[in-house]
């Protein structure tokens, strides 16, 4: 996913770069801090570009947030030369890495072609694999109150309504639920929605897209290949099994 403001750099490296010859595929893009914020915690992306000077939210607090939330996505920044300290210091967040503005083709593929190896390495999420995660908490109040308000919630849940819920910070039950359950808030509210949309595939009296708006996205797309990421095929051929 790639996140900039400024309209030409975020166009060009969407449409221009061959992301396919290093393995990856630009699933969104965002004008802004909190619509890169926003489309992460859908769950579909792997990687975020990203630059650092945004409107509403700067790339140093959308990392922050996302440090904060325990998300799974990994970040590269794309840095003015004024603003090389602010990428250096989002280290502590977890950045992989950073690229000077205006951006160097080599540069995005040396950086691109490392993430890809650390992602190749990791074990695809699968329905077996998710569920396998989560730890027998019954017996804990507040997990089960998150978990019931995500699984009523799911189409618009937010880390920030689950947290008033339960009457705590944000931060803080971020890491609760991640120690509780051994899985990230996010990936559970992904896990609910996948889980959630087989069961309305298998229905057979809604389309794809329909499915799609009813647990929270809207682009079908990018329902699509959630859809796939967590299951390994198509809500199509899904119905068809």
């Amino acid at each position: 996913m790639i996140a900039d403001d400024e309209y030409e750099i975020r166009h060009g490296l969407v449409n221009y770069f061959p992301w396919n010859e290093l393995g990856f595929e630009v699933i969104g893009e965002a004008a802004n801090g909190k619509e890169a914020l926003d489309l992460v915690s859908e769950g579909n992306a792997d990687v975020l570009l990203c630059d650092i000077q945004m409107p509403i939210m700067t790339g140093i607090e959308v990392i922050k947030e996302m440090h904060e939330q325990n998300s799974p996505v990994l970040t590269v920044f794309l840095s003015g030369y004024q603003e090389f300290h602010y990428a250096q210091s989002a280290i502590k967040y977890g950045v992989k890495n950073y690229i000077l503005k205006p951006t160097n083709f080599s540069e995005i593929t040396e950086a691109f072609s490392q993430i890809k190896k650390e992602l190749d390495q990791r074990t695809p999420a699968s329905t077996q694999t998710a569920s396998a995660k989560l730890k027998n908490d019954d017996d804990d109040p507040i997990i089960n109150k998150i978990k019931d308000y995500v699984k009523i919630n799911f189409k618009n849940a937010t880390l920030d309504e689950a947290a008033q819920v339960v009457y705590m910070n944000p931060h803080y039950v971020s890491k609760y639920f991640k120690q509780k359950t051994d899985v990230n808030f996010s990936d559970f509210l992904f896990q609910v929605k996948m889980e959630e949309a087989a069961k309305l595939i298998k229905e057979m009296k809604y389309k794809a897209y329909e499915v799609s708006e009813m647990v929270g996205y809207s682009n079908a797309k990018n329902f699509t290949r959630a859809f796939r990421k967590y299951f390994g095929v198509s809500p199509k051929e899904y119905r068809l099994n």
